[in-house]
């Protein structure tokens, strides 16, 4: 769209012009009939007023445009500067987290000196209805195999692979309708199954179940991996318990599990590619 043209500075211009040639004519005159001297003086007064206005007016619009250009030029050098300074802060909070996480890491791996671990890097985030799933950077050339446990680098369960391709895998996260993992409430050692649950997933919720005709489960239970039958490691911490809730039957109940894990906001992992069994 054409910017609309400014005519005033123009018409200031055009009168200007007129002005001097009105003075002009004037001061001929004056120079040359000795008769008329004091009338074209009287005459031309008050031309030469208007002409020093429209000067200075004419100049107060050239240094405003002037101004104006400089400004804009100024500020467009802000904007850039401040871009740059926004890009150094997130180049340094990139830094900071993955700081944060190498930390955690080596102290997992300090505690956990029963797991081998994989880093990967999560591509894609998969997530509707009724499914939960990853695909991350690292595949069966890094020794990723399908059944392999992925855990955060605080060791918190993420998920099990289900495929592994040559440089990518494909992870089902506990949140999945799918996932059904041996589980342990890890204050009094009881086992159960931590399930992924239709009803629970958009909540960010997982289910615990199998808990007997009188389950010893409350708010605030830690539950961990049983590590039985040797399937997956034991003691990885899936989630706290946030609430019983009785089955739609009534005849059961079943724990409502809150992931440590902060699946929605994952950007790395870590694939167990194998653990020593600890009896």
């Amino acid at each position: 769209m054409k910017r609309p043209v400014n005519k005033f500075p123009i018409l200031l211009l055009a009168i200007a012009a007129a002005v001097a040639v009105l003075m002009s004519v004037m001061t001929y005159v004056s120079a040359t009939s000795a008769v008329l001297p004091d009338l074209a003086g009287i005459i031309a007064s008050p031309f030469r007023a208007a002409s020093a206005s429209i000067t200075r007016t004419v100049q107060g619009w050239v240094d405003y445009l002037t101004e104006f250009d400089a400004l804009k030029a100024e500020n467009e050098a802000l904007k850039r500067q401040i871009a740059d300074m926004e890009s150094t802060v997130r180049q340094a909070e990139l830094v900071r987290d993955e700081n944060a996480r190498l930390r955690e890491l080596a102290d997992l791996r300090e505690q956990r000196r029963d797991l081998h671990f994989e880093a990967a890097r999560v591509l894609v985030q998969d997530v509707s209805n009724w499914s939960s799933m990853l695909t991350i950077n690292r595949g069966a050339a890094h020794g990723v195999e399908a059944g392999d446990c992925v855990v955060t680098e605080a060791g918190s369960l993420v998920g099990v692979v289900t495929e592994a391709g040559l440089n990518w895998s494909t992870v089902r996260t506990i949140l999945d309708s799918e996932t059904s993992i041996g589980a342990l409430i890890f204050r009094n050692g009881r086992t159960a199954m931590a399930e992924g649950s239709f009803a629970l997933m958009s909540e960010g919720r997982l289910s615990l179940t199998y808990l007997g005709t009188e389950p010893d489960v409350v708010a605030g239970d830690l539950i961990v991996t049983s590590g039985l039958a040797g399937f997956y490691p034991s003691q990885v911490v899936i989630g706290s318990v946030e609430e019983v809730r009785a089955s739609e039957n009534g005849l059961a109940q079943y724990a409502v599990i809150a992931p440590q894990a902060d699946l929605s906001a994952l950007t790395q992992v870590f694939v167990v590619t194998s653990f020593d069994i600890v009896d």
